[in-house]
C-alpha cells in the first residue's frame, strides 16, 4: 500500500518556529516529525511515500534526497497550498488506483499502522479512520464512531454516544476523491469525508494510545517532554 503525507500547510500556528523552518522538519526527540512518520511506515511495510509541498517545500526535498531509507518517496509539489482536497486530488495521478494510507505530518501517534492497513483493506469501500478521544483543544469532537464501526456525522452523537477526534490517519480509496462531485483547485477534505459520511462508505476504529496534534510551539514542547520520559 502506498502512503501519503500531508506536508504542504504554513504552520501558522506554530509561528515564529515556522518563519524558517516548515513544520514537517522542526524536531521532536532528535528527530524531525517528518522522519518519525517516515520510519513508523517503513516499519509497516510501507515502501512507497508521497509527499506534498508547498511552504518552505525546498527544504522539505533537500531532506528527503539525502535520506537513507528503505521507501521510494516521491514529492507532490504545490506552487501554492492546495488544502488538503485539493492536494489529495492534485496528487490523483501519482496515487494511483488502490487505497493509500494518508497521515497528517503534524500529528503524532503510536498506533499500529499495520493493524490500520489490514483492517482498512477489509473495511473501507471509502475511506477507514483512526479516531480518537477528544483532546481539550478539540472537547466536542469530529466524528461519531458507530457501534458497528460505520462513521456518522457531529449530529448523530447523542444517538451513538459522543463524538470522537479524527487522529488524521486514515485510508483513503482514490475513487472517492475522483466521484466526488465538487473536486476543485483547492478545497478541504473534510468536504470529501461529509460527503462520504452521507453515502455510508466510511468506517473507522478507536485509538485510546498516545495522540497529539503537534500544531503549537506548546504542544511540540508538550511532544519532546513525552519523549524524553517514555521512549
Amino acid at each position: 500500500m502506498k502512503a501519503m503525507i500531508l506536508a504542504a500547510g504554513k504552520g501558522e500556528r506554530m509561528l515564529p518556529l515556522t518563519r524558517t523552518c516548515p513544520k514537517p522538519l522542526l524536531q521532536a526527540g532528535g528527530k524531525p516529525l517528518l522522519e518519525h512518520w517516515l520510519q513508523k511506515l517503513e516499519a509497516a511495510g510501507v515502501r512507497d511515500i508521497v509527499i506534498n509541498t508547498a511552504y518552505l517545500g525546498e527544504q522539505i526535498e533537500a531532506y528527503v534526497r539525502a535520506r537513507k531509507g528503505l521507501a521510494t518517496i516521491t514529492i507532490s509539489q504545490e506552487s501554492e497550498p492546495l488544502e488538503t482536497g485539493g492536494a489529495l486530488h492534485f496528487a490523483l495521478p501519482i496515487l494511483g488506483q488502490a487505497p493509500f494510507l494518508l497521515v497528517n505530518g503534524d500529528v503524532f501517534c503510536g498506533v499500529d499502522l499495520s493493524r490500520v492497513i489490514a483492517r482498512a483493506q477489509v473495511a473501507a469501500a471509502g475511506a477507514y479512520f483512526v479516531m480518537v478521544n477528544n483532546p481539550e483543544h478539540n472537547p466536542e469532537g469530529d466524528f461519531v464512531l458507530g457501534s458497528e464501526g460505520c462513521v456518522y456525522d457531529k449530529k448523530m452523537a447523542a444517538e451513538q454516544g459522543g463524538a470522537l477526534t479524527f487522529s488524521g490517519i486514515s485510508v483513503i480509496n482514490p475513487e472517492m476523491i475522483r466521484r466526488y462531485p465538487r473536486c476543485r483547485q483547492k478545497f478541504p477534505l473534510r468536504e470529501i469525508f461529509s460527503w462520504g459520511i452521507k453515502n455510508r462508505t466510511i468506517r473507522g476504529e478507536l485509538y485510546s494510545g498516545y495522540w497529539l496534534d503537534v500544531g503549537t510551539p506548546e504542544r511540540l514542547a508538550e511532544l519532546n517532554q513525552y519523549m524524553r520520559e517514555t521512549l
